[in-house]
């Protein structure tokens, strides 16, 4: 909270903290769930997601296994899908969905979806934005009796900076559920899974996607709750 006690924070944040929590608590009991449960293949993750880069003709991304749970993910610099210890030699269906959904990362770097290379570009901003904003509004608001117009100066700059952690978790949206689309799409038509797999496959991943439109609604409330405070400091 900001400057003490903040009837806001429990108005507009609190809410969505509690979602998040909710949203977290899904994916993991999600997960845990299908991750138990093997896939009539016997499809490993790792095998998954090469099937997935060979959908899409890609020859130039490595497939590794990293450590920890949910550590997931693509890094587009090194060209490299890191699966978890539980995903990449697992043949449940849990394995595969979110397997295959890195791999859609892969596939969207490949294809140069847009929404991606939108979420890249603001990431610098973003960097700068979560580290000073607060810092800047806060030295604004207690230069206030003192230089007004260097205090309304910074109080903007820094709700400004502060707005581009929400740009960027909206962005991520779209870059999130294409990449599960894309993920049950080729699973789907290349019948890596079956039936009841393939639901339970989008459930995973579904329950995943709800993860960061909690982030996002948190970035939302914060960014609002700092307006409301500080919009009219600026006058």
């Amino acid at each position: 909270m900001l400057l003490g006690f903040d009837p806001l924070y429990f108005i507009l944040v609190i809410p969505c903290i509690i979602i998040s929590v909710i949203a977290q608590y899904k994916v993991k009991s999600t997960y845990k769930k299908y991750s138990q449960v093997r896939n009539t293949r016997g499809l490993t993750g790792a095998q998954a997601a090469q099937e997935i880069l060979a959908y899409y003709g890609i020859t130039d991304v490595a497939i590794q296994m990293i450590g920890g749970t949910l550590t997931d993910n693509f890094n587009p610099k090194t060209r490299v899908i890191s699966l978890s210890e539980g995903v990449y030699n697992s043949t449940s269906i849990a394995a595969v969905g979110v397997a295959c959904h890195e791999a859609g990362h892969a596939a969207q770097y490949a294809e140069n979806y847009a929404p991606i290379k939108l979420r890249n570009t603001i990431i610098p901003i973003c960097n700068i934005g979560s580290t000073i904003s607060i810092p800047l509004i806060l030295i604004g608001f207690f230069l206030a009796s003192r230089v007004a117009s260097v205090f309304s100066f910074l109080i903007t700059i820094g709700i400004l900076l502060y707005a581009t952690v929400f740009i960027f978790q909206l962005v991520t949206l779209p870059v999130e559920f294409n990449a599960s689309r894309r993920a049950i799409k080729v699973i789907s038509e290349m019948n890596l899974l079956y039936d009841e797999e393939v639901s339970g496959a989008k459930k995973v991943l579904s329950a995943a996607a709800m993860t960061y439109v909690a982030a996002m609604l948190v970035s939302l409330a914060n960014l609002l709750r700092i307006m409301i405070r500080f919009s009219g400091r600026r006058n």
